[in-house]
C-alpha cells in the first residue's frame, strides 16, 4: 500500500487544521502557505473532506474551514479513507489457490489489521500532543 499525495498532503492539512482550531475558520491559504502546498490541490481535498463530514467549511473573506467534531474523535483512518479509499495492502478477490489463500490469512490480512490498528488508535489530537512535545524542545516556528 502506498499512500498517494492527495492522502499524504490531505493528512497534513487536517494536522495543521487542528493545531490552529482554536483560531476559528483557518482559510486554506493559511494552511497552502504553513504546510507549503498547492493552494488548488488543497481547495479539491477539502471538498472530499467536507462531504464526509470531517470539516465545516464557510465562504467570503472571513471564511474557512473549521473540524466538524473534536480532534480526539477524527481517527486517521477517517481522513485517510476518504481521501484514499480501501486501505487493504491486498484484493481479496480472485481465484483462492492455497499459496494466495495462505497469504492473505497468514500475512496480508496480519499487516491490514497493524494498519488499522495504528490508524484508528490514532487521532489528529493524539498528533497535534506529540508534535507540541516536539516542539518544546525544537524551534517550531511555522507551524
Amino acid at each position: 500500500m502506498k499512500i498517494s499525495t492527495k492522502g499524504r498532503y490531505g493528512l497534513r492539512a487536517m494536522i495543521d487544521l487542528a493545531i490552529h482550531c482554536d483560531e476559528g475558520y483557518v482559510p486554506l491559504a493559511s494552511i497552502s502557505e504553513r504546510q507549503d502546498l498547492s493552494l488548488n490541490y488543497l481547495e479539491s481535498i477539502f471538498a472530499y473532506l467536507k462531504r464526509a463530514g470531517l470539516v465545516t467549511g464557510i465562504a467570503g473573506a472571513q471564511g474557512g474551514y473549521v473540524l466538524s467534531r473534536p480532534a480526539d474523535e477524527i481517527s486517521l483512518l477517517n481522513i485517510l479513507s476518504v481521501l484514499e479509499g480501501d486501505m487493504s495492502v491486498y484484493d481479496s478477490v480472485g481465484d483462492e489457490t492455497k499459496i494466495r489463500s495462505f497469504l492473505n490469512r497468514n500475512v496480508w490480512e496480519t499487516i491490514d489489521q497493524n494498519v488499522n490498528k495504528v490508524l484508528t488508535g490514532t487521532t489528529l489530537k493524539d498528533v497535534m500532543e506529540e508534535i507540541k512535545t516536539q516542539c518544546l524542545s525544537n524551534d517550531c516556528s511555522g507551524l
